[in-house]
């Protein structure tokens, strides 16, 4: 494969969505205008599934860019097929589903759930094809250059398949359980995600064949370093992978797929009996399961059959070895009730993740420069052991931070550890949708309440993927009498918010965080996410009554600022883009950049395409999924539409309205998706303190002016990637945020 193929076609990730041409009908004077455009015509908007497999391509386009270091295209490809992986158990779950249930209804794109259903299984095997390509064609090349060979088990020497069959008996073979199908035995459970060997068996030429499966064990490394075992039966001492020699200087290494070494020693698990073949496979289920809450009988019972049901859920993928025989293949499907275009033949492996593996190797050179978060100015020097200052010092002045630039526990740990701490906090209240599974947060509201505060906690039960994880700081919680509310019926909690109640001179001060990530440690370092510390008695207020909701019973209808779903969100950004629009028509500036993650809410789309045909500049910063089309004449040829994929993931939502010269802005959790404003509880904050609106802009800067990592959509929906020319200055949004917050906390130590 051509490095022009395995890009894409050089820089360009390919959706394929063209429809019926687009028509915006004009007036006689040949302009156009919100009454002229049929803006129902599914033409209009891009498909939300093939939207997200665009944002996939753009994943991998990170694997198969030689500009990034080879550890970073590594993990690239292993999160791509996490990504996959993720899309096909929601995404192509819940279009099977409707599948089922004969649903017929057309999504706004005009598409059947049957269509739209061939549509992506065929534009995910491409994807999966190309991701295939780009390991053995680019990265596998470049990891053997480097001196790391992933080789096959007949490259190796007699001795060292004679090592890895010592360390198969001692290691790996007391781990793994046949389980043959036959009339005595029924066909055996596959899990979720496992991969596994089919195995056929047969006690002579003339006797029938068995067929067994074989899960791979987990807990083995899945790529078993050949020279690290030889040097173990030669009673040598061998370094280990993750202290191979410096930089510049690194001993060569070799692995093997443990998979291999399975199938090359599986006769000792199967004794007295001929092996016919083997072949690798691997099953992937739906998690689309859902119960009706308004009858079930508890919310944490209703998860828990959840998660029981997730476990034998349909499955919606099937991932077999190239060359795997067809009577194998056949068995495999009829089993597991799967149809032939949800079988998809690969060259192993079928898991990149096996390859994190590679990092424990030390080998600087082929990773990017490390990121150490960077203290934010205004918490420089405070801790927990002196909360008075940590709390005057956001009475002061608003803080607005942004991670991973920001350090999560020098910020947001910091300000919960002080309240934790400080014998003038009253009360201490938080929403937890996804947390770290050791959470320092966690164990810091389980203080404060030792302390003798009043916690509450929203854990919501129902984030998906994370339902066991939260099930388990629940308990936890409770055991430690802490007041826990589980969720809200029919409803969905997704706002990222903090409340601290404090008592200062006789009267109670709110410290409020309304961020656009969650309470989590570990992803803090990995996605870029905004959070306003205020005290702001309106923005306090509002948290209140947010929190009352919670745990209570209660309908807010009013708020003072904060922009809250499902109660006032749609009708305030409904607003806010209309009022751009009555700005352009009357002359004045008006200008709408939003940042998010998704943009798939179709209302939305038409309240863009209307304040475009206005005259309203727009910029849309959307990481992921957008069904909106830019550049069409006469309807949004004012529209832009970027995504940047990087080093971080983009996380932090931001709105700015121009407001005819008196901007607005706000960050906040939700995504202009109809999930978001309407089935979610999400809290979106006003920012108006000028030096945060200007670190704002400086974000949205960075991100709109990025030649390395941004793509720019076109009408049809496909994405070109924004290169520098040749005497152009690279910008790089990522690496230009890490050099202002470091430059920061610099000027911040020197004061």
């Amino acid at each position: 494969m051509s490095d022009d193929e395995a890009r894409g076609g050089d820089s360009q990730a390919r959706q394929s969505q063209t429809t019926a041409p687009v028509r915006v009908r004009e007036r006689g004077d040949g302009e156009s205008t919100s009454a002229d455009a049929d803006l129902t015509d599914p033409a209009l908007y891009l498909n939300r599934e093939l939207s997200e497999l665009a944002f996939h391509e753009r994943v991998l386009h990170e694997a198969v860019d030689d500009r990034n270091p080879l550890f970073e295209r590594v993990k690239f490809l292993s999160i791509l097929t996490s990504n996959l992986d993720e899309f096909f158990m929601k995404r192509v779950g819940g279009l099977k589903q409707q599948m089922a249930a004969g649903v017929s209804e057309l999504s706004p794109d005009g598409r059947t759930p049957s269509r739209q259903w061939s549509l992506v299984l065929d534009r995910a095997r491409d994807l999966l094809d190309r991701q295939s390509a780009c390991f053995h064609d680019l990265v596998r090349p470049a990891l053997a250059d480097a001196g790391i060979e992933i080789v096959g088990y007949d490259d190796l020497a007699p001795d060292e398949r004679a090592a890895l069959r010592d360390y198969f008996e001692a290691s790996v073979l007391p781990t793994l359980t046949p389980l043959t199908f036959d009339p005595a035995h029924p066909f055996p459970f596959i899990s979720n995600l496992s991969l596994s060997l089919a195995v056929r068996t047969t006690e002579g030429d003339d006797e029938p064949t068995k067929f067994s499966r074989v899960k791979v064990p987990g807990n083995r490394p899945r790529l078993v370093n050949v020279d690290e075992r030889v040097g173990d039966a030669d009673g040598a001492t061998v370094a280990d992978a993750s202290t191979t020699e410096s930089a510049g200087s690194a001993a060569p290494v070799r692995f093997v797929p443990l998979v291999a070494v399975i199938e090359r020693n599986i006769e000792l698990l199967f004794p007295n009996v001929d092996v016919v073949d083997t072949s690798a496979f691997r099953v992937t289920r739906n998690a689309e399961v859902r119960r009706n809450e308004e009858v079930a009988e508890g919310l944490i019972a209703t998860i828990e059959d959840v998660l029981r049901q997730r476990r034998f859920a349909t499955v919606v993928r099937l991932e077999v070895q190239l060359g795997t025989p067809e009577a194998v293949r056949d068995l495999l499907a009829e089993q597991l009730d799967v149809d032939d275009p949800e079988v998809f033949e690969r060259d192993l492996p079928l898991d990149y993740g096996a390859l994190t593996s590679l990092f424990d190797l030390d080998r600087p050179e082929l990773e990017v420069e490390p990121w150490t978060p960077q203290p934010h100015p205004r918490f420089a020097g405070r801790s927990a052991d002196d909360p008075e200052s940590v709390f005057a010092e956001i009475a002061r002045k608003d803080v607005l931070v942004h991670h991973p630039y920001h350090s999560f526990t020098g910020t947001v740990g910091t300000f919960l550890a002080a309240a934790a701490a400080d014998p003038d906090v009253l009360a201490i209240k938080a929403t937890i949708y996804r947390t770290a599974p050791d959470s320092e947060v966690i164990e810091t509201l389980i203080e404060a309440a030792k302390n003798g505060k009043q916690v509450a906690v929203m854990v919501e039960l129902k984030a998906r993927f994370d339902e066991e994880n939260n099930l388990r700081w629940v308990r936890r919680l409770e055991e430690e009498g802490i007041h826990v509310a589980y969720g809200t019926i029919g409803l969905k909690t997704h706002s990222k918010t903090a409340l601290v109640v404090r008592e200062e001179d006789d009267e109670v001060r709110l410290y409020s965080h309304v961020a656009t990530g969650n309470y989590h440690s570990q992803t803090a370092k990995l996605y870029t996410d905004l959070g306003l510390f205020t005290t702001d008695p309106d923005i306090g207020h509002d948290l209140v009554r947010l929190f009352n909701f919670f745990t209570g019973h209660s309908r807010q209808e009013t708020y003072r600022k904060l922009l809250v779903a499902p109660t006032n969100l749609r009708e305030e950004m409904t607003r806010l883009v209309r009022r751009e629009a009555d700005h352009a028509r009357a002359g004045r500036d008006a200008r709408i950049v939003a940042k998010m993650n998704s943009l798939e809410d179709p209302a939305m789309v038409r309240e863009l395409y209307e304040a475009s045909m206005a005259g309203v500049d727009i910029d849309l910063v959307v990481r992921g999924i957008c069904r909106l089309r830019p550049g069409i004449e006469g309807l949004s040829e004012n529209v832009s539409v970027s995504s940047v994929v990087g080093r971080f993931l983009e996380h932090s939502r931001i709105f700015y309205f121009e407001n005819g010269g008196e901007p607005d802005y706000y960050v906040g959790s939700a995504d202009w998706m109809t999930r978001n404003l309407d089935r979610r509880v999400e809290a979106v904050a006003p920012v108006e303190d000028p030096e945060h609106r200007a670190e704002l802009d400086a974000v949205l800067d960075a991100l709109l002016s990025d030649n390395r990592r941004r793509w720019v959509m076109d009408a049809d929906g496909r994405y070109e990637q924004r290169r520098p020319g040749d005497d152009e200055r690279v910008r790089e949004a990522h690496r230009e945020l890490m050099d202002r917050a470091f430059g920061e906390a610099y000027r911040a130590g020197d004061d």
